[in-house]
């Protein structure tokens, strides 16, 4: 018979350590925090809010894991580990928190800056048409 390898899945899996985002209508939500116990199937107490117990349905989990967190870990705790495994850097160099930034700076906008990037838009979507037409006559 030939050998079976077992490969464990890349899926984030809730566990203690795993840095989670905030949502839902709370005072914490859209904020990162991590997962300090589990209570059962559908929350967890996060730190370093006090007291927080999340709902996973309000969690979104991110894909970082702050490893080797003792399970209860008090919010000095926490924070030593998070600032060791450097998270915050993390954070700011992933997709998602550059994706959730431009979203947060495109709601600002006012209307002139609206119309702004729609001018800004155009006229680079006019100097795309230019030069396709350029490589087209070209060939």
């Amino acid at each position: 018979m030939g050998d079976a390898t077992i490969v464990a899945s890349n899926w984030r899996l809730v566990e203690v350590g795993r840095v989670i985002l905030l949502q839902g209508n709370g005072p914490y939500a859209g904020r990162l925090a991590t997962i300090v116990e589990i209570i059962d199937h559908k929350r967890t107490k996060s730190s370093p809010f006090p007291d927080k117990l999340s709902p996973l349905a309000d969690a979104l989990l991110a894909p970082f894991v702050i490893e080797k967190l003792p399970r209860a870990a008090r919010t000095g705790t926490v924070k030593k580990f998070w600032e060791e495994a450097q998270i915050d850097a993390k954070w700011k160099e992933s997709s998602w928190a550059k994706r959730k930034e431009q979203n947060e700076r495109r709601r600002a906008l006012t209307d002139f800056d609206r119309f702004k990037v729609m001018r800004l838009k155009k006229q680079r979507r006019f100097e795309q048409r230019k030069a396709l037409v350029k490589v087209k006559a070209s060939a």
